[in-house]
């Protein structure tokens, strides 16, 4: 049983009473509930690390959970009611002497409530160690589930599967580093999911007839997470599953694995760090899901066993369900296989058939299910800090790509990664984010979706679908969460216990009924027929014409009745919900209403809010947004004002308030009257849509951390003295990315600002310039550079082709206005990619025999004038993949002719 995600809450606690005790009136109180909670969170981790897996227990850790629950909520209300209060001036101390007899009542309640919760805290303390429950499911009460699912997954070798689907490949692949006399690698891995068949493809190489002959002796290993030596030397010829970096540090030394021994180690891991630590050299099998043709493949291996006999036949509606079915275990194998074990314990009976396909998930997530044990397996090997980030990701939708960044962002104001901790640990909270998330990727437990073209980072994650089905029900357990999705949109009102809600679909806002809501979650937009009452609707359907005088004043009621209806819902969201950290409203994506309420400045404890593509009648912000000085993530990129003239937006000059603040996203253009102080904001990492109209550059001087800066709009350096002879304007050391938008910058303030940006990655320019700054000031560190309608009139090919890491090199629409390029030998060493897009004036592209060695794809398009490829590509032979796009028909057949050297052509017209 896994109880971290308590402790998570536990730490939360912590930090907030540390806050807190700082407030006269409820000092000892809180001291003595901190002492009983650290008291808890110690047994939460030695019960934890037990893992013991019993009633008593699951009920007693239920305790602590509500009991952290509880005081969490009185002393944020606390907080809310009488700290935020407490304000310097003397005009604050007149207005709280007025309302000294309702603080005092408030300070007497809170001691109150605390008092109480710390008397639960003991009796529940006592009967913990009257009970001693962290023995049972040790000692006296048998094995953990856990241990129960591990034994029962034990592989034996003698043991072979033979309805095998699509390993031939790998086995095709593995085979001879096994058996050739020339092979070097001395470690194998076979790395992947739980259920995949990392074991099965392990048994099939292990018994290879090849195999066999070519070894004097085989053994077959497994190491479990509590190993013994002894054990492991005593059963050698059992079986090898997983293990960890501890077993295999202590067992290293009896395995010869050096160059000129011929032995070889074939290891199965869920983990790859594990695989990597046994032999940095090693070679990694990572398996992938069938596809779906494999995957109806070995159902009907399973689900049909007399298939292959003559004259048998499957009935075609049977056929028809079955590929329906198979879809749902999105290519795990072993899901293919218990769904074609359930079906074939069916005698092909059309109705029981359709019955399995009515609800295919419930019979996979059964209790008994393989494949619920088998993903289990990885839930219970989870770190204790790890299992909240995993838990976590239920929260999205099915198929949805979660983006890296907003993730991060979400982790770190929820609590489950502390930046309270970066001083003692040295390492920046988003930086300890991104390492447990790439821990889950290693562990096969999230699926990376999409990497970033040139520093190969993750830009996206997903779940495998029933990955996705044993979190979610593993948050559930926890009540981590409530999701509003298409089976109980309808109901009358959500759960009033959780703490977490996320909106996968819609429905009104009015039905969640929990006043300590910390974080709500929209991941679906406000349907405009919910905003509209039921017999205007069914009238406007049947009006086309708005002549009628009737269906002006129908269309200006609806109007206004769906004005209303979305006042409500802010309304009812900040009166009730005002002890939320998480607010993201992004992906409604939609009108909202007249205005961004006041009342906005009332969500005090708001860690992470977004109002990404909102939009409002009025595109003014309120002021009470300063309100919000706990804010750590802050998004105003809304649309603009629906029925505004204007698309700009007005931001109070609030911001500077926000001293926790470190992802800052201002709108893509501000009124003119906007002005923003942002010097203040020291742990701002992420700033973008910046300008010296809406902001001060003198500012960026004082954001240290900054990492990602995008400048939009217009850029000006005061007093800017002669190139080389100015201050530094920004000091980031760790500003690896730089996007510049604008048609109002000098050449020489945009040499200088590059000048002062040497640990550049990433730069994106899309100002008009007629010459790229020289070498020098640019940072030798860029990977990445993308030019948009720059109009460079002279070549910036001698210029860029020094950067000895850029890997990729993008210009589009306009970016050069000349009519040749030319890249001589040696230069670009490690450019992969390069993209001529919209280059209407190009005629010419040259290259050097020795140019562009590390070129591996090329793109072409929308060139009108270029004629040919350059004779010097042919010498190119890491070339994989050329893509024409909207090129002459004569180009074209050029390209076509001297294909040889290149594998893959794409050409569009």
């Amino acid at each position: 049983m896994e109880l971290s995600a308590i402790s998570s809450v536990l730490e939360t606690i912590g930090m907030l009473t540390q806050q807190v005790t700082s407030l006269l009136g409820v000092d000892d109180q809180v001291e003595s509930l901190e002492r009983e909670l650290r008291w808890m969170q110690s047994f939460l981790k030695v019960a934890g690390s037990r893992k013991a897996d019993d009633e008593v227990m699951r009920n007693k850790v239920a305790d602590i959970r509500d009991l952290a629950y509880d005081a969490e909520d009185v002393i944020e209300t606390f907080a809310l009611q009488v700290a935020s209060k407490r304000k310097a001036g003397f005009s604050n101390c007149i207005k709280r002497s007025a309302c000294c007899l309702k603080e005092g009542c408030l300070l007497y309640q809170t001691k109150s409530e605390i008092e109480k919760i710390t008397v639960r805290i003991s009796e529940l303390t006592r009967q913990l160690k009257t009970y001693d429950v962290t023995k049972l499911g040790v000692d006296g009460e048998g094995p953990s589930s856990s241990a129960r699912r591990r034994e029962s997954r034990r592989p034996y070798p003698h043991i072979v599967d033979d309805n095998i689907v699509g390993l031939d490949g790998d086995i095709k692949t593995l085979l001879p580093l096994f058996i050739d006399e020339e092979s070097e690698c001395s470690v194998v891995a076979i790395c992947g999911m739980g259920g995949l068949g990392k074991t099965t493809l392990a048994k099939k190489i292990y018994q290879h007839d090849q195999v066999v002959s070519h070894f004097k002796y085989l053994a077959w290993v497994y190491v479990s997470r509590q190993f013994q030596k002894r054990k492991i030397w005593e059963d050698i010829l059992s079986k090898l599953s997983s293990t960890n970096e501890r077993a295999w540090n202590s067992l290293k030394p009896a395995f010869p694995i050096e160059r000129n021994s011929n032995s070889k180690i074939l290891l199965t891991s869920r983990r790859k760090e594990i695989v990597s630590h046994a032999n940095p050299r090693c070679y990694r099998c990572v398996l992938r899901c069938l596809n779906y043709k494999q995957s109806w493949e070995l159902l009907q291996k399973i689900a049909f066993p007399r298939l292959d006999f003559a004259g048998y036949g499957v009935d075609a509606k049977l056929r028809e369900f079955g590929k329906d079915m198979v879809k749902h275990c999105a290519g795990l194998p072993l899901a293919i296989i218990v769904l074609g074990g359930i079906l074939a314990t069916k005698n092909n009976s059309l109705n029981e058939w359709q019955k399995v396909s009515t609800n295919v998930k419930a019979y996979l997530k059964r209790d008994t299910s393989d494949v619920k044990d088998v993903l289990a397996l990885s839930y219970d090997d989870l770190l204790p800090y790890l299992s909240p980030c995993f838990l976590y990701l239920s929260l999205f939708p099915e198929d949805y790509e979660i983006r890296k960044g907003r993730l991060i962002q979400l982790l770190i104001a929820e609590g489950i990664v502390s930046p309270n901790q970066e001083e003692d640990c040295g390492e920046l909270a988003e930086d300890v984010a991104e390492g447990y998330l790439m821990e889950l990727v290693e562990r096969c437990m999230i699926q990376v979706c999409e990497r970033d073209i040139a520093t190969l980072e993750v830009k996206t994650f997903q779940m495998h679908d029933l990955m996705r089905d044993f979190c979610m029900s593993k948050a559930k357990e926890e009540k981590f969460f409530y999701i509003v999705d298409q089976s109980n949109a309808c109901s009358s009102s959500t759960d009033q216990g959780f703490r977490r809600i996320s909106m996968h679909e819609y429905c009104r806002i009015q039905c969640i009924k929990s006043t300590k809501l910390r974080s709500l979650l929209f991941f679906k937009e406000i349907p405009i027929e919910a905003l509209r009452p039921r017999s205007l609707v069914s009238y406007e359907e049947g009006e086309s014409s708005f002549c009628n005088p009737l269906a002006s004043i129908l269309f200006i009621s609806i109007i206004g009745i769906s004005l209303l209806k979305l006042k409500g819902i802010w309304t009812y969201m900040l009166n009730n919900f005002k002890l939320l950290r998480v607010l993201d409203l992004e992906p409604i994506n939609d009108f909202l209403g007249c205005k961004l309420p006041t009342d906005i400045g009332n969500l005090i404890h708001l860690r992470f809010l977004s109002l990404r593509d909102l939009s409002f009648v009025r595109s003014k912000l309120p002021s009470s947004l300063g309100n919000l000085r706990c804010l750590q993530t802050l998004d105003l990129r809304l649309e603009r004002g629906s029925c505004s003239h204007s698309n700009s937006i007005y931001v109070p000059n609030v911001i500077w308030r926000m001293l926790q603040l470190r992802h800052l996203y201002l709108p893509s253009k501000c009124k003119s009257r906007t002005k923003l102080k942002l010097g203040t904001l020291r742990k701002l990492l992420t700033l973008l849509n910046f300008n010296t109209k809406s902001c001060y550059v003198k500012d960026l001087i004082n954001m240290t951390n900054l990492r990602e800066l995008e400048i939009n709009g217009p850029f000006k350096i005061e007093n800017f003295n002669e190139l080389d002879k100015n201050p530094p304007i920004i000091q980031a050391k760790y500003l690896h990315s730089l996007s510049i938008i604008s048609n109002e910058i000098d050449t020489r303030h945009l040499t200088h600002l590059l000048s002062c940006c040497g640990n550049l990655h990433k730069l994106r320019l899309a100002v008009e310039i007629s010459k790229l700054p020289e070498y020098h000031y640019l940072s030798s560190n860029l990977v990445y550079i993308k030019l948009v309608r720059c109009k460079l009139e002279e070549d910036p090919m001698p210029t860029l082709e020094k950067l000895p890491d850029l890997r990729v090199l993008e210009f589009y629409d306009k970016a050069f206005k000349g009519k040749e390029m030319f890249c001589s030998a040696h230069g670009f060493p490690k450019l992969e990619s390069l993209s001529l897009m919209y280059l209407e004036n190009l005629e010419e592209l040259k290259m050097d025999e020795k140019a562009m060695p590390s070129l591996r794809g090329l793109e072409i398009g929308y060139c009108p004038n270029l004629n040919i490829l350059p004779d010097g590509l042919r010498f190119i032979t890491t070339l994989e993949k050329l893509k024409i796009e909207s090129m002459p028909k004569t180009f074209i057949a050029k390209v076509l002719q001297g294909r040889e050297h290149v594998p893959f052509i794409i050409v569009r017209d």
